[in-house]
């Protein structure tokens, strides 16, 4: 099906099927449970999560690009995601 041979893009897919995986669970528990409060306090740990996964997954293809990423580059994604992290913190 996959004609995929780097170790690095396969950790990737993990961990983001780790990621769907939590976050369905989340979703059948919000479901089972059926009161606002406690979907809400599971979003609430969801949202910890989250950031977590994004950086798990960025730092894994960074170190997969290690040996043909020019300085530049890693700037600019580290820039990427450091934004990202600043304009979530001002919705606060």
């Amino acid at each position: 099906m996959f004609t995929v041979y780097d170790p690095v893009v396969w950790g990737m897919a993990g961990v983001r099927f780790f990621s769907s995986t939590v976050e369905f669970t989340a979703a059948v528990l919000m479901l089972y449970y059926g009161r606002a409060e406690t979907a809400l306090k599971i979003n609430a740990v969801l949202s910890v999560i989250g950031p977590v996964i994004l950086c798990t997954v960025t730092l894994l293809g960074l170190c997969g690009l290690a040996g043909r990423l020019l300085p530049a580059g890693f700037l600019a994604i580290l820039g990427g995601v450091t934004l990202i992290f600043y304009g979530l913190k001002q919705l606060r």
